[in-house]
């Protein structure tokens, strides 16, 4: 079995960031949108465990712990709002959330 070097971690890291920028910037649909965050948010947890593991260190390691604790808030919180954008306004297009009023 061949053994994958950094430069396939971090290629596939940069594929799944540009995926989900691409994602936050096309689409229209709030759900994709954050779902777009988190595949960066992702894509970037994995850059650090691919430069920590070919370092030797675990400070990636360490970061990628407080990364994910911190993205469990987010979409606890994120997915509330989300909630309560479609309970008020009844949709989640951001074309039509586009005010702050009411």
């Amino acid at each position: 079995m061949i053994e994958p070097t950094l430069n396939n971690y971090v290629l596939i890291s940069a594929v799944l960031f540009a995926i989900g920028f691409f994602g936050v910037l096309l689409r229209r649909n709030t759900l994709m949108i954050f779902m777009g965050l988190e595949l960066m948010l992702v894509a970037s947890t994995l850059g650090l465990v691919a430069f920590s593991r070919f370092n030797g260190v675990p400070d990636g390691n360490v970061f990628v712990f407080f990364i994910l604790t911190v993205a469990a808030a987010e979409v606890a919180v994120g997915l509330a709002i989300i909630v309560a954008l479609f309970r008020k306004r009844g949709t989640v297009q951001v074309d039509e959330l586009n005010a702050l009023k009411n």
